[in-house]
């Protein structure tokens, strides 16, 4: 069973459903809403759950009621969290999230971990593979000091990249994402891999390069399936054992892809869950 610690951010996201996305100086009314956890570290470890890792989340919730909500979806989808600010009584951050329900397509309001500052333990649980997303800096450098393979959420670049692109072995990014393949290598990273929505995952390690597509699916809700895609590409590493090499990536990559279209077929934040326990991975 791969042991997976995933650092970074956990919001409490109010994800409501919408037959069209609201436009300035207009209302709209949904046709759902839900309260759960959300953030892309968090989204991780519940597809970690699921596909039947053992998840360690360390983060930052609190005991302000909102945080204990968040800490209780978490626990019931097999998340083990090791919150580093237990009793903060502050709000923890809300994520606003709305879905069009034609196409799946989301918008997202958040103020992420602006304003947070921790202390991070020396002692974090041993693991096969660690995912950091950078929302807290001093945490992602902590975590990311390990002999196994470290996995970077590239969604965005931070400034905290600088210091922790040496200490990462995937670099998993964003279409958007200002740093190219060349960069990151200069960088030290040996592993880089850009997802483009539904276009092709591209890959770059070894002096080799690749693509693999994912498979066509009428998506529902799009909302966190990039982080379950980086959750699942973590797992799969982490059952590896080593930081992968080109020979290994497409299976890789294809697996976190198959799992990221489950997520997109279903509508709401963990009607998903059930079909990826289900399916031998």
């Amino acid at each position: 069973m791969s042991r997976i610690l995933l650092a970074g951010l956990s919001t409490v996201d109010v994800v409501q459903r919408v037959v069209e996305l609201p436009v300035p100086g207009r209302k709209v009314q949904s046709n759902s809403v839900a309260l759960v956890a959300g953030g892309p570290a968090a989204n991780a470890a519940v597809a970690v759950a699921a596909l039947g890792g053992q998840a360690a989340l360390a983060t930052v919730l609190g005991a302000h009621p909102l945080a204990l909500l968040a800490l209780r979806d978490l626990e019931q989808h097999g998340v083990s969290v090791i919150d580093l600010m237990p009793d903060r009584v502050e709000p923890p951050t809300v994520s606003a999230v709305v879905v069009r329900e034609d196409d799946g397509e989301r918008t997202v309001v958040s103020r992420n971990a602006v304003g947070t500052t921790i202390t991070v333990p020396t002692d974090l649980p041993a693991a096969d593979a660690v995912l950091v997303d950078g929302h807290h800096p001093v945490l992602a450098l902590r975590a990311a000091n390990t002999a196994v393979p470290v996995v970077l959420d590239a969604g965005s670049y931070k400034p905290v990249h600088d210091e922790l692109l040496p200490l990462v072995d995937v670099c998993a990014c964003s279409a958007t994402y200002p740093l190219s393949a060349k960069d990151l290598h200069g960088r030290g990273v040996p592993v880089v891999i850009r997802t483009h929505g539904a276009g092709p995952v591209t890959w770059s390690c070894d002096g080799v390069s690749g693509e693999v597509w994912p498979e066509p699916v009428a998506a529902k809700d799009t909302s966190g399936a990039g982080d379950v895609w980086h959750g699942a590409l973590t797992w799969a590493i982490g059952r590896l054992g080593r930081v992968p090499g080109a020979a290994e990536l497409p299976a890789l990559i294809g697996l976190a892809n198959r799992v990221a279209a489950v997520k997109v077929r279903h509508e709401g934040p963990r009607a998903w869950v059930d079909e990826v326990r289900g399916e031998q991975w």
